[in-house]
């Protein structure tokens, strides 16, 4: 590790989290002794990664914002290549 790169304290919300036969990890995290905002960011079973831009004031409403997106888009929202949509003809 690299001297200049900070230290991280993960929240207890984050972890595995798994619906519908899909698991991601949610990580959940800031600068180790902070009492900063926290970041989210999920990894999805290929590891491929999704980024929240904007800060949570704390690692609560971070986790409800990532149960939120699950209720609204669903799991496979975070997967990089989905499974597609049988096509019609």
């Amino acid at each position: 590790m690299n001297d200049n790169e900070p230290n991280y304290e993960h929240s207890d919300y984050a972890g595995e989290f798994t619906a519908d036969g899909i698991t991601v990890l949610v990580d959940i995290f800031r600068i180790a002794g902070s009492t900063g905002v926290w970041s989210l960011e999920v990894i999805d079973q290929d590891e491929g990664l999704t980024v929240w831009e904007e800060p949570f004031p704390t690692d609560k409403d971070a986790y409800e914002e990532f149960l939120a997106t699950v209720e609204r888009d669903g799991i496979e929202s975070f997967l990089d290549d989905p499974d597609p949509e049988p096509t019609v003809q």
